[in-house]
């Protein structure tokens, strides 16, 4: 049982402060009060001396532990490019808990992070939400899986086109996609009368899509990509898509917002090395969120570093973006692309106890991280040593 007194919580929708103290049980949030009179309990007590807490770092879309960082080519495990549809490949298999980065993650006050395949595959295949404290990723896990992977645009052609196989063309990777998804219904229906004698492992991966208990995760940076994406999730009755990248995204964005679909927008701290990254620029966070989108920041790490978080955040609000939309867009928004905002994402009684203790003001990039906290445990302590010991 850990208490935290005396810390101050931004309320996510008002913006207002209020002095707190924080009751830590069994990894979650008990109580949140006033004041918690420790006299009776058998708690650890900190005294936070009005210091800022925050929930949990959120990023929904990374390749942490799967591009490991230090290691080189031996190290990569993020693309399989033998074939340019992979639906059954998991993340989970290739995420390496053990990776540097899970470190640099939890100095940084990210306790959550989407981390799957990359986009060199038409289909890339399963992503994965966990935990960055651990040491074996069953354990890390708080939805899995929590995504299936697709890429338009210029990954998938560069990857094979210039081997003379398809994809060549925008064309041929959508072609892909749908035959795809029009052989897993076909097999949807005769497994659901009981005809199919053996499984196949990549259809069986596409079921859960179809049946809307995984959202679509369309890597597209190219406004024409985007729509492309929305056009085949509406043909299959797909109802949950999300947009990853969109660095064109502002160009469409009355139609997102029509549409519902909310934007994982990054990374902002890359230079322009592909023609589809011609219009990115600091300020279309600003765009998409005045229009009502849902919007969450990524690094895209290892292309931004993922402690690099908090830094794409303050660059969006010096383009204007409010700053207590920008907290939602490393907290509770992420939370929701990844279908876990009855879990994390805030600080409210029943949560996971992920939260973060800022020495000043939470998204100036000047100020340090006092404590990191995941599964109530402070993993991150400034003050004695550092990183604790992990398990």
């Amino acid at each position: 049982m850990l208490l935290l007194k005396n810390g101050l919580l931004i309320n996510l929708e008002n913006g207002e402060t209020h002095l707190k103290d924080i009751l830590i049980e069994a990894g979650k949030i008990k109580t949140i009060a006033s004041h918690i009179d420790h006299r009776d309990l058998k708690a650890k007590v900190l005294d936070l001396k009005e210091k800022y807490v925050l929930p949990g770092l959120i990023d929904c879309h990374t390749h942490l532990g799967i591009i490991e960082e230090a290691t080189g080519k031996i190290g990569i495990d993020n693309n399989e490019t033998s074939d340019p549809v992979t639906p059954h490949l998991r993340g989970i298999d290739a995420i390496n808990p053990w990776d540097i980065a899970f470190s640099d993650a939890v100095k940084s006050g990210v306790t959550c992070v989407m981390s799957g395949p990359g986009s060199d595959n038409a289909v890339g295949g399963l992503s994965a939400a966990l935990k960055t404290r651990g040491r074996i990723i069953d354990l890390m896990l708080v939805k899995n899986p929590v995504g299936f992977k697709i890429a338009l645009g210029e990954n998938p052609i560069n990857t094979y086109g210039n081997h003379r196989k398809c994809p060549v063309t925008r064309m041929g990777t959508a072609s892909l996609i749908r035959e795809l998804f029009m052989k897993a219904q076909d097999y949807l229906v005769l497994k659901e009368e009981g005809k199919i004698k053996e499984r196949n492992i990549r259809l069986e991966a596409v079921i859960p899509l179809l049946k809307g208990d995984i959202p679509l995760r369309a890597h597209a940076h190219r406004a024409d990509d985007i729509a492309t994406a929305i056009r085949i999730a509406e043909e299959f009755g797909i109802k949950n898509l999300v947009i990853e990248h969109g660095t064109e995204a502002h160009l469409i964005k009355n139609y997102l917002a029509e549409k519902n679909i909310p934007v994982a927008f990054g990374p902002m701290l890359t230079p322009r090395i592909k023609m589809e990254l011609k219009s990115r620029n600091y300020g279309s966070v600003l765009e998409l969120v005045e229009a009502g989108i849902e919007v969450a920041l990524i690094t895209d790490h290892p292309y931004n570093s993922i402690d690099q978080l908090r830094t794409v955040t303050a660059l969006a609000i010096s383009e204007g973006l409010d700053p207590l939309n920008a907290l939602k867009l490393i907290t509770c928004n992420p939370a929701k692309i990844l279908q876990s905002e009855k879990q994390i994402g805030k600080l409210q009684e029943g949560y996971d106890a992920d939260l973060v203790v800022f020495e000043g003001k939470p998204l100036d990039i000047n100020t340090k991280i006092a404590l990191t906290i995941i599964n109530g445990e402070i993993v991150f302590n400034s003050q004695s040593g550092g990183i604790t010991q992990w398990k």
